[in-house]
């Protein structure tokens, strides 16, 4: 089979499209014929050799990438229901990897049966942004009554919660980076869109919603971008963390929470992600948002011999939605 082979961390080129031979499933695993694979901005900075944000380790030279499949189940290890056969399926590979490939091995219990008319690239986008996107729902939690803000809203994650935002019925306020990726935004249905490459993207929000603070930020930049964002944050706001695609994290002290009343919350601890089916019940309502429509993933598609430039356009902000190799 042909498969994305890292064999020295480094740049995107260092990503290469090889022939290797075919993974053979073990007891208790599947292996599925991939039809996309996930990117992730910690794939990127796994082949940079900087390591998962110290959520993973580096893996063993040389890998495959890859923590995200979807596709149709062509053979079973022993142990396994042949009637898993023929099925099509998405599965989270977790730290395993080796998903940028033509064919993977997936545990068994991994495994979701694809939902009805769900596309594979949809799949693969919720069954990891989506669950996290509805993790941090969850304890968002969302009202009409809410004007909620979403930094990197034309993102894979992002563009979920602006959907889930409108769902609601609060006043969405998306940010993005770009005229092109604000008209996206808006396309989604956010209630005003927001370029944060102007200097006075904070003084714009202002302008657009008037006499209305923001309630609540969901935040997965960091860095002075999600500072800016909490510095627009009403008495009683809420601010919603998930990431730092910046490089660090949102910084404040409890002062800044005391002086406005405002909480902080990162809804997806490690100590959670830990426990038995917390994730499962997640990718399992998040696969269910989409086949039923309510969510709707954006898809950033590139051929699987491209990751190379599926990692550049990532790293650089040139992609919109989730970004997955066919």
């Amino acid at each position: 089979m042909h498969a994305i082979r890292l064999h020295e961390f480094g740049p995107a080129e260092n990503l290469r499209y090889e022939q290797v031979p075919d993974p053979v499933p073990a007891a208790g695993q599947v292996r599925v014929a991939v039809e996309a694979s996930g990117v992730h901005l910690i794939d990127t900075t796994l082949r940079a050799g900087q390591g998962g944000g110290g959520s993973l380790p580096l893996p063993a030279l040389p890998s495959i990438p890859g923590r995200e499949v979807a596709g149709t189940v062509d053979s079973v290890g022993d142990g396994v229901d042949p009637a898993w056969v023929g099925r099509r399926v998405v599965a989270h590979l977790g730290g395993a990897g080796a998903g940028y490939a033509r064919l993977a091995v997936v545990p068994v219990e991994s495994l979701h049966v694809l939902p009805d008319g769900l596309a594979a690239d949809a799949a693969v986008a919720m069954i990891g942004t989506g669950r996290t996107a509805v993790g941090v729902l969850a304890a968002a939690a969302l009202t009409a009554d809410d004007v909620v803000l979403v930094t990197a809203a034309a993102g894979g994650l992002g563009s979920l919660l602006v959907q889930a935002g409108r769902n609601a019925g609060a006043v969405v306020v998306g940010v993005a980076g770009g005229a092109e990726k604000v008209e996206r935004v808006r396309a989604l249905g956010a209630t005003h869109a927001v370029d944060y490459t102007a200097s006075d993207w904070p003084e714009r929000v202002r302008a657009a919603l008037g006499s209305r603070e923001v309630s609540v930020v969901l935040d997965g930049v960091g860095g002075a971008l999600g500072r800016a964002a909490m510095e627009l944050l009403g008495v009683r706001g809420r601010l919603v963390m998930f990431g730092w695609s910046s490089g660090e994290l949102v910084p404040f002290t409890s002062t800044d929470l005391v002086e406005r009343g405002l909480t902080a919350t990162w809804p997806i601890s490690r100590h959670q992600i830990g426990r038995p089916g917390f994730l499962r019940g997640l990718e399992t309502q998040a696969l269910a948002e989409a086949a039923a429509g309510r969510l709707v993933p954006l898809v950033h598609r590139f051929p699987l011999e491209r990751a190379a430039d599926a990692h550049t356009a990532l790293e650089t902000r040139r992609t919109t939605g989730k970004v997955v190799l066919v």
